[in-house]
């Protein structure tokens, strides 16, 4: 008999999921979290999950795993350290740069995830049936409607911390989570308690104070939120506070103090590409589609669109204090896209001498037929007087 069939079961698939590269491992009963599922309805009921309307459409399946798969028994809850190598808030300093989160600095981690998690749940599946186990499997990276991070956190892989993210002692803030699924039933592994103690880092980092208590986001404050999910004008209030941050923000993460135990991701797959690291915004914002396309080829930065991309750059040069920038922020006053008009104009009005504001209004508000961006320039001709 083989070492591996000698073996319980979860040893065997805790061996092969970290042969395909992954961190950490651990198994949640499917049923492990029903006071996750009670908080998710209260904060979608809440309406703190702004405008992803997907979250309250999948609400049932999301907050009751036995709604998703009524036969689902276990998951099985993968880690695959992301860790950069320095801290990504550097590149705030850089207003004339933009800051993308370190997760989007490399390779789409969905197409990276994804074929790894198959490899071991085909593992799984063929393992159990060496056993006489019969079962089935599915796997999920992110994009289904289940908790992962509850999940993790009842399977072992760490904690949600007061950021709601999953804090790992092993890993800090940097872990990919990817789940399978499956209708055997495994020994649950022990879970994870909290230990945030009594800090706020987390919190306190928020550029948008996005928490309104500890344990709780408001969705439609988080500049992740903005630059990803949210599809219209960005808030005007808000864009002053997003500083140079043009996809996604790692504030709250690195803020963690757990990261001081972090180490640097393995998956060279995911490292950062270097010329995601700090782009420069004059170089952005003039993209077209086939050239934002050309650019992000491999990159979840291409799930937003050239129009929203667009909009998070020109709030960015918004707020560089940068006038050398201006040229490039008039040459999207033209833009085929309302959204992108709009978020130039606030850029406009945020560099622009007061003459400069009332002649380019002059001629845009001729022909501008959108609400929206006549409303951009009724705020920035006021703010010119």
């Amino acid at each position: 008999m083989s070492e591996a069939a000698g073996a319980p079961l979860e040893e065997v698939i805790a061996g092969l999921a970290r042969s395909e590269g992954f961190d950490t491992i651990g198994i949640a009963r499917a049923d492990a979290i029903p006071q996750a599922g009670a908080r998710l309805k209260e904060w979608v009921a809440g309406g703190a999950h702004g405008d992803m309307g997907w979250m309250a459409e999948t609400l049932e399946r999301r907050a009751d795993p036995a709604v998703l798969w009524p036969a689902m028994r276990s998951v099985l809850m993968l880690g695959l350290n992301y860790g950069p190598a320095e801290d990504p808030r550097k590149v705030l300093a850089h207003r004339s740069a933009g800051a993308i989160s370190v997760y989007a600095r490399a390779e789409d981690y969905h197409d990276i995830i994804k074929p790894k998690l198959k490899r071991v749940a085909r593992a799984l599946l063929a393992e159990a049936q060496r056993r006489g186990l019969e079962g089935d499997v599915k796997v999920f990276v992110d994009t289904a409607p289940l908790m992962e991070k509850p999940l993790a956190a009842a399977a072992g892989l760490g904690w949600q911390g007061r950021h709601t993210n999953l804090v790992s002692r092993d890993f800090g803030s940097w872990l990919f989570l990817g789940a399978i699924a499956t209708t055997l039933e495994l020994k649950p592994s022990a879970p994870e308690q909290d230990h945030c103690g009594s800090c706020r880092a987390c919190l306190d980092a928020c550029p948008t104070a996005a928490f309104p208590a500890p344990y709780v986001i408001d969705a439609r404050r988080c500049v992740s939120y903005l630059t990803i999910e949210h599809k219209g004008p960005i808030p005007r209030e808000l864009r002053p506070l997003m500083g140079n941050r043009i996809y996604g923000c790692d504030d709250c993460l690195a803020a963690c103090p757990w990261n001081k135990f972090a180490e640097l991701g393995r998956d060279m797959k995911l490292a950062a590409r270097a010329e995601n690291d700090a782009p420069p915004l004059a170089e952005l914002v003039g993209l077209d589609d086939p050239a934002f396309r050309a650019r992000f080829p491999k990159s979840p930065i291409k799930r937003v669109g050239r129009e929203r991309f667009i909009r998070n750059v020109l709030v960015a040069i918004g707020n560089s204090a940068d006038p050398s920038l201006l040229p490039q922020v008039e040459a999207r006053l033209g833009d085929g896209s309302a959204m992108v008009r709009g978020a130039a104009v606030w850029a406009l009005s945020r560099l622009a001498d007061q003459d400069t504001i009332i002649i380019h209004a002059s001629v845009a508000l001729v022909h501008e037929q959108d609400a929206a961006v006549r409303a951009e320039w009724d705020a920035a001709s006021v703010q010119a007087l």
